[in-house]
């Protein structure tokens, strides 16, 4: 089927047979192509393609079939014009920070950040001579006095990790592009099926594709979306020279993860609603949030900007710390695990594991407390995760 014709197909069908590139035997699943290097008919046909001016591959670390595939099938599902693969989320937000900012320049942020995320804008990118500043992510006219002429970067999450706060995508783009910033958006915990940035105003969109599109606790990746004329202008002479490049093997995993990436999403999701819904009636618990749900303080820009709540559900319990320690260690089918948009349930407590390196204040600032919780709703049958976490609160006193 021709590229423009997959365009017109639905995403549970372009997942399955989108960018798929067959080699000589004709096989049904996508080809691994694991190797570092390729071969040239002559030495002209060599010269030919390291100038551009003949088409094909010549090192891994630049691009590779298996790879390429992963990156087209993405472009598919997001509607961008092009993509990259990472060997990780967190190079890919390194990545579309870093290819476009220097000495001088000036980056917007969102204060509600992974942690890692925040290292690079609050850390790293100061070492370099570049000037930050963070706002509250809800507040649009902190958008508006944070942005200066020489701002090129505006960066956030929607939702944020992990209090799944959910941001204007498009009043935040206008912002941004009166002073002609880009808007860079990591769209993990949405997953691309449950929002589509680009739509909304964003210029580049990334995702730590070790999350929901491998989803089964595999394999690390990552992915930049953009335009074929930003990356070309910013990321692409970054992306050769630095070496960020996802290994063929986990593009191959991945590409698997995208075939069932609907299905997975789809049931995840409607456990989590209802586990929302489970825990806002509860008497240990003193806060939910869930975008899916009415109570959400930014539950008229869900409905506009998502068709789906989330796969993951933060909640506060009363007791702080000690009862976040005490229900974490009462469950028995729910792991405890940093990770998300795993098969399996997987519940974390950020203080104390993926928002560690924050202050207390930081923290606190971006609405994190010690009696927050962090769960990634998995695949398990949803009367036995509200069981288990039933049988875990009640423990929990």
């Amino acid at each position: 089927m021709t590229e423009k014709g997959l365009r017109n197909l639905r995403p549970a069908t372009q997942l399955v047979h989108g960018a798929t590139e067959r080699s000589q035997h004709g096989e049904t699943s996508e080809a691994l192509f694991l190797t570092q290097g390729f071969v040239y008919d002559s030495a002209e046909a060599a010269e030919a393609r390291f100038k551009g001016e003949e088409p094909g591959f010549i090192y891994s670390r630049y691009a590779n079939p298996t790879n390429h595939m992963f990156e087209q099938r993405m472009c598919l599902l997001e509607g961008a014009e092009d993509a990259r693969a990472f060997g990780s989320g967190m190079a890919a937000v390194a990545a579309a920070i870093l290819c476009q900012v220097r000495s001088g320049d000036h980056i917007v942020a969102a204060k509600a950040l992974f942690g890692s995320c925040r290292w690079i804008i609050e850390t790293l990118a100061p070492k370099y001579g570049i000037d930050v500043t963070l706002v509250d992510g809800a507040d649009l006219d902190q958008w508006r006095r944070a942005v200066k002429p020489n701002t090129k970067v505006v960066f956030f999450e929607t939702p944020t990790n992990p209090t799944l706060e959910v941001y204007d995508i498009a009043a935040i783009a206008e912002i941004a592009h009166s002073v002609g910033a880009n808007v860079v958006i990591d769209n993990v915990f949405a997953t691309p099926l449950l929002q589509k940035p680009l739509l909304h105003g964003a210029d580049i969109v990334v995702y730590s594709a070790t999350k929901h599109i491998d989803g089964q606790g595999r394999c690390l990746g990552g992915v930049l979306l953009s335009s074929k004329e930003w990356i070309d202008k910013n990321l692409h002479d970054y992306f050769r020279h630095t070496g960020p490049s996802l290994s063929p093997f986990n593009a191959w995993v991945l590409l698997k993860g995208l075939e069932t990436l609907p299905v997975r999403v789809r049931q995840q999701t409607e456990s989590a609603g209802r586990i929302a819904d489970f825990l806002a009636g509860h008497s240990a618990v003193s806060r939910v949030i869930y975008p899916g749900r009415a109570d959400h303080p930014q539950a008229a820009i869900v409905a506009r900007q998502m068709t789906g709540g989330s796969t993951l559900v933060c909640f506060e319990l009363k007791g702080g710390k000690d009862a976040a320690f005490a229900t974490e260690n009462g469950l028995g089918i729910i792991r405890i695990s940093n990770n998300l948009g795993d098969a399996k349930s997987l519940i974390t407590h950020p203080t104390t594991t993926t928002h560690k390196s924050m202050t207390e204040e930081a923290r606190l600032g971006a609405g994190i407390t010690p009696g927050m919780l962090r769960l990634s709703v998995g695949l398990e049958d949803g009367e036995d995760l509200l069981d288990d976490l039933d049988r875990a609160l009640r423990k929990a006193g």
